[in-house]
């Protein structure tokens, strides 16, 4: 019992930091591509909705992952055939974040996506390189060892937010939200 009222307790503090997001604008943050292009967020992204996943450690980092696959069929993958015209217009960004020490590492990473990740995926993942706290602040993420996503309207508004390892739920809601 008292395991699941710890349980309960994080959850719902969970919940209340990402309440504390919605609504406020994605701070700016100028990230790049695999191959070096500077992306502004969230100016570049203005003009439709916008999922954003950010991680800033190892860990969080292979959560982060567990994302690529479901997000990719759901959001970015044309369909053809019956289902043509029914997909989505939507930007999506996978952001591993280098701080600190680790900012060194960004290139090493860059060349490492290059070589194991899905080639499809790679123009959907951009590389952030500099200070960690302005975001941790505005955007209430301190467990270092989960990803955190973030839903942008049209204009760079936050209106969504959630965390963690990828569930069906979590992309229904960001789903319900884009839709």
């Amino acid at each position: 019992m008292k395991h699941f009222v710890l349980s309960l307790v994080m959850m719902i503090m969970g919940v209340v930091a990402h309440a504390q997001v919605v609504g406020k604008m994605f701070p700016a943050m100028e990230a790049e591509s695999v191959e070096d292009k500077k992306v502004k967020l969230p100016d570049d992204v203005k003009g439709k909705y916008t999922l954003l996943g950010l991680a800033y450690s190892k860990k969080s980092e292979d959560e982060l992952n567990s994302w690529f696959q479901p997000v990719f069929e759901k959001f970015i993958q044309k369909t053809t055939g019956l289902m043509s015209g029914f997909g989505y217009d939507v930007n999506v960004y996978f952001v591993p974040m280098f701080t600190g020490v680790n900012a060194a590492a960004t290139g090493t990473a860059k060349r490492k996506a290059m070589k194991n990740i899905d080639p499809q995926l790679l123009p959907y993942i951009l590389f952030y390189r500099g200070e960690l706290k302005p975001y941790k602040e505005a955007l209430d993420f301190e467990k270092k060892d989960i990803p955190y996503f973030f839903v942008l309207d049209e204009t760079g508004k936050i209106v969504y937010a959630t965390s963690g390892k990828f569930s069906t739920a979590k992309l229904d809601k960001v789903e319900e939200v884009i839709e």
